[in-house]
């Protein structure tokens, strides 16, 4: 498949996926899953695990922590990202703990909350365009015979751009490179799990 029809389909995904909601979500999510694991690195178990894990964590952090909090939670091989904006250092905390007692269980925590008021909604639409400007961005780098863009996982908050996968270092750095050039990126933070 070439660059260009890479970048339709996942251009027609992200619309997709932000414009469904309810069963009919679930479904398109569920064709997404089966397409994202033929290209993955990760096993079609792990896959699922990962979505496990987000799904049940981000239940377990709505009912167990205070409200007024702001979590985004993102499993990627067995490790978990977390980002957004919590009340307090107590909170904070107690978020990474309910996240190391995950269940399935996970490899590692990355604790990236901040402590202050949630984002505003302009500041969150503008983080869901500079993830889909950083999908996009990574289908220009064709000088890897290996490369498969979908392997990134992207995650934006407040201008931070985290890229997840299992990658080739030599992958690792085109990506962040790449990213890094995106306007309106304000800082790029890599989260890569390294494969030989």
């Amino acid at each position: 498949m070439n660059q260009l029809c890479r970048l339709v389909f996942v251009t027609l995904g992200v619309l997709l996926a932000l414009t469904m909601n309810g069963c009919a979500g679930l479904l398109v999510g569920g064709a997404a899953t089966g397409i994202t694991v033929v290209h993955d690195r990760r096993t079609a178990g792990t896959v699922i695990d990962d979505q496990t894990v987000e799904l049940k964590l981000q239940d377990a952090l709505n009912q167990q922590l205070p409200p007024g909090n702001h979590i985004s939670v993102t499993s990627y091989n067995g490790a978990v990202l977390l980002t957004g904006q919590v009340i307090s250092m107590p909170a904070r905390q107690q978020a990474e703990d309910i996240a190391r007692r995950s269940d399935p269980p996970v490899r590692e925590v990355y604790n990236e909350l901040v402590i202050s008021p949630p984002l505003p909604l302009s500041v969150q639409s503008n983080d869901a365009f500079l993830t889909t400007k950083v999908k996009a961005s990574l289908f220009q780098i064709n000088d890897l015979p290996d490369f498969d863009p979908t392997r990134v996982k992207v995650v934006t908050e407040n201008g931070t751009v985290y890229l997840l996968g299992l990658v080739h270092p030599v992958e690792a750095d085109a990506a962040a490179g790449v990213a890094s050039q995106v306007a309106g990126v304000r800082q790029v933070v890599t989260i890569f799990e390294y494969i030989n």
